[in-house]
């Protein structure tokens, strides 16, 4: 059982808060706990004790109330839940006790006679509720003490008639009915079965405070202020006050609001330094709960400030440079994945979300747009500076340039790792995928929610990547917000981590973003991304097309030129910085036309009978494509297509280094091998096309030629393909679908019920599956290094940017990791995490004398 669900009977059943450690949350609870801790800094909380768990734990069972301790100054008290984690325990407010409302005579010297009757009628009406589910009906209080005074009176009688007994005048009498109410709806099923959705252990227990309200003549004033604001964390002052009599005052105050003119510059100046305090001692930003009396200020509470993602790293900066923690507590209490809220754009707060569907969240951020349906009519759109979301049922790579002009993706099948998913969050795109309640109708050109609500083409909606929602309208925006604070914990990530992060980079757009958000490298260029362009796909097509070996090269001899541009923009934008470029892998069917109206056209194009390349076209289809002719298998059987891509990286290195500047030095990686003869065949290929070019340049340069590892008999033969390797690169997306024999683009269908009812533990294309997977990585790393000492080991899986997966590689003994550009600052976070906590990991195994 975990120290903070802990029942334990040799716990003091009862504790002053002024017990300061002893009041462990463990046995007490959060809030007893923080109010100790308040009480040592010489805060000025209220006299009060906590009740164990254990003692609450054995009222609940028809146990004894033990005896109490004398509080000083015989005013009220409020008694208040306190469980081992705050959000398993329901409302912080607490219930008047200590009151006895059949003499209230000491309550009036203290407070006069209006405010003694108002809490003389707030004690029987509360204690009423939460001890017998009986709530007094007694007339609005008027202004006069005699007409409050009968108000009272009749209450009590009520009370005797509806209960069948007086009303408890004492102290213990009321603690101990009001204990036994509250321990007992703690461990009802009902409230068991919640706080479990909360995260809470079946058995966790439930601490109880009594502590004095801090009452006396005049106005008393409750509320909470905090002095740093929640959307952005910058510094102010923030908080509500109200009278603590108001009729309204049983209600919780409204957090969002900012209401504090019931509280003097006196009493604000004292909260200040009450918070400064709390903060230097917590090392975080907390709201402060209080109670006034004129400008006398009580401490009854103080939890961390609620913030945003943005906020969270304004905060935890601030904090460090503050010299209240350490860089290394900034590292880590930042969620890596919350960084997103910085990189993209977000729907503002108050902008009132009319949901249409849901899906996943496939690529964070948010985008507004009108509804295409066609990835050519989003290029139209974007060539009159139209916004546009591209619907679609699924993505394909005829749809790339379309998901380039629009300013948002919303797909009706797939998952996180469908194409849709993949290709948008490695261009920073919107996206949510997978969102099958919804259909889409071509012909009639409208989408349909679950409840028959139709949109067309040309509407507006918005999607949300971050939380996978799609809604109607035109949502206002929050903008990216990259530096100042984010920047700073960035560098300070950067000093920490020993992981590199590459990025997979595409285009030279795509290496770009990377060089600006400090990659460290391209771990990743899929080559084959380059060919879709217009003026490309037209020349690419007919080479896949040609009948003979000379047609093939002379088209081949065109393309040429087109990589070598791209190359030489790409290794110039990288210059210093490795450059991993994958050699041609997917299918060649995937470059033709598909549809009728684009095979048409490109027969023409070509001179070609509809008929004849429709038949070629089927000559092209495989069964299971992605099993098929693709990857280094197209390298082995068409050796010419690596060549020209091997020529254009080397002549395009050759051009980048005439220049002054570093050195760029590019990284060949082959596909899909599963066989170390299959390596040897292009390696040669490649060495001869680089001694070809040195010849003819009268330059020498150096390159690199590794494998990706996609197939669990590749990891399995890791030993081998290392031998002659520079550096093996798991590429976790096709291992994990080859590993589980199942489809990343189909999976979204059903993966929702495979992990809500344990099939797997989470979604295996977004978090690496360490059982499976994992032990194919292990099995690789080891027999690779065993074999070749120098390999260099990465992961350029969609899972390079997720942060569990990261903390695996660090483990694990690899080099790398490699993600979407957009990407590339949550995974130099989570991979500074993850060598603190490995130094962590380190320290706590070391041994005493070490």
């Amino acid at each position: 059982m975990k120290h903070d669900q802990k029942l334990d009977a040799t716990a003091l059943p009862v504790i002053g808060l002024d017990a300061g450690e002893a009041v462990s949350p463990g046995y007490y609870g959060r809030r007893a706990a923080m109010l100790a801790r308040l009480q040592a800094l010489g805060l000025p909380v209220p006299d009060g004790f906590a009740l164990s768990f254990e003692t609450v734990n054995n009222l609940a069972q028809g146990g004894p109330l033990p005896p109490l301790p004398e509080l000083r100054s015989g005013k009220p008290v409020i008694v208040r839940n306190s469980p081992g984690q705050r959000s398993w325990g329901g409302s912080p407010g607490g219930k008047f006790l200590g009151v006895n409302p059949f003499e209230p005579d000491a309550l009036i010297e203290l407070m006069g006679e209006v405010p003694a009757f108002e809490v003389c009628l707030r004690l029987v009406s509360g204690y009423s509720k939460e001890v017998f589910g009986f709530d007094p009906v007694s007339p609005e209080a008027g202004a006069d003490p005699v007409s409050l005074r009968d108000d009272v009176a009749a209450a009590l009688a009520e009370f005797e008639t509806s209960i069948g007994q007086s009303f408890p005048p004492d102290l213990h009498s009321q603690i101990a009915g009001l204990a036994r109410a509250k321990a007992t709806m703690w461990y009802s099923v009902s409230t068991r079965v919640l706080r479990e959705a909360k995260g809470a252990p079946a058995d966790a227990g439930l601490g109880l405070i009594v502590q004095e309200m801090p009452l006396g003549q005049g106005e008393t004033v409750t509320g909470e202020v905090q002095f740093v604001d929640s959307g952005d964390g910058r510094p102010g002052v923030f908080g509500v006050a109200r009278p603590l009599m108001d009729r309204k005052a049983g209600r919780e105050p409204d957090r969002s609001g900012n209401d504090l003119k019931d509280v003097s510059a006196e009493a604000l100046e004292r909260l200040r330094h009450a918070a400064d305090m709390i903060g230097r001692d917590t090392g975080d930003a907390m709201r402060v709960s209080f109670v006034l009396n004129g400008d006398d200020v009580s401490i009854v509470d103080a939890v961390p400030v609620r913030r945003n993602a943005r906020a969270d790293v304004r905060i935890s900066v601030d904090l460090a440079k503050a010299g209240r923690i350490s860089r290394e507590h900034a590292i880590l209490r930042i969620d890596p994945v919350s960084l997103g809220e910085h990189l993209h754009q977000q729907i503002a707060p108050d902008f009132q979300r009319d949901l249409f569907g849901t899906g996943f969240a496939a690529s964070p951020g948010a985008a507004t747009g009108r509804i295409v349906f066609r990835a050519e009519d989003a290029q139209s759109a974007a060539a009159r500076d139209e916004a546009t979301i591209l619907v679609r049922s699924e993505t394909g790579p005829e749809d790339i340039r379309g998901m380039h002009s629009a300013q948002g993706v919303l797909t009706i099948h797939g998952g996180n790792s469908s194409h849709a998913a993949v290709i948008a969050r490695g261009i920073g795109l919107p996206c949510v995928v997978g969102a099958s309640g919804l259909r889409i109708s071509f012909e009639d050109r409208t989408l349909t929610a679950p409840g028959g609500r139709v949109l067309r083409e040309g509407d507006w909606i918005t999607i949300d990547g971050t939380s996978g929602e799609v809604l109607v309208g035109s949502a206002n925006m929050i903008p990216p917000e990259i530096g100042g604070p984010l920047h700073d914990l960035l560098n300070w990530a950067d000093e920490v981590r020993a992981l590199e992060v590459r990025a997979n980079a595409d285009t030279p757009a795509d290496a770009r973003t990377a060089r600006e958000f400090r990659a460290d490298g391209i771990g990743l260029c899929r080559t084959e991304h380059m060919f879709f362009e217009d003026d490309r796909i037209g020349v690419m097509r007919r080479m896949i097309l040609a009948e003979d070996d000379n047609r093939r090269q002379d088209l081949l001899d065109r393309l040429l030129p087109m990589q070598r541009e791209d190359f030489v923009q790409m290794l110039e934008i990288m210059r210093g910085l490795p450059v991993t470029i994958r050699l041609l892998d997917p299918p060649l069917h995937e470059f033709m036309p598909t549809g009728p109206d684009d095979v048409a056209e490109f027969a023409a194009a070509v001179n070609m009978p509809v008929e004849r390349l429709k038949a070629r076209l089927r000559e092209l289809s495989e069964v299971n494509p992605m099993l098929g002719m693709r990857g280094v298998r197209l390298g082995v059987v068409m050796p010419s297509i690596y060549e020209m891509q091997a020529r254009a990286i080397f002549e395009a290195l050759i051009e980048v280094n005439r220049t002054p500047g570093k050195r760029a030095v590019p990284e060949i990686m082959l596909p899909l091998v599963t066989a170390n003869r299959e390596a040897e065949l292009i390696r040669a290929r490649i060495d001869a096309v680089a001694q070809a070019v040195q010849r003819e340049s009268g330059m020498s340069f150096e390159y690199g030629v590794g494998i990706m590892v996609e197939t669990p008999r590749a990891a399995l033969r890791a030993g081998d393909l290392a031998e002659t390797s520079t550096f093996l690169s798991f590429g976790t997306n096709d291992l994990t679908q080859m590993t589980y024999g199942l489809s990343r683009d189909d999976a979204g269908r059903f993966m929702r019920e495979y992990v809500s009812l344990g099939v797997f533990r989470e979604d295996p294309f977004r978090t690496l599956d360490i059982e499976g997977v994992g032990e194919l990585l292990l099995t690789a790393a080891r027999r690779g290094r065993e074999r070749n000492p120098a390999i260099v080991l990465g992961l350029c899986g969609e899972h390079g940017g997720d942060p569990s997966s990261i903390r695996f590689c660090q483990v694990a003994g690899f080099d790398y990791v490699s993600c979407s550009p957009y990407r590339v600052p949550v995974a130099r976070l989570a991979a500074a995490q993850a060598e603190l906590l490995s130094r962590d990991a380190g320290r706590s195994h070391e041994s005493p004398d070490a």
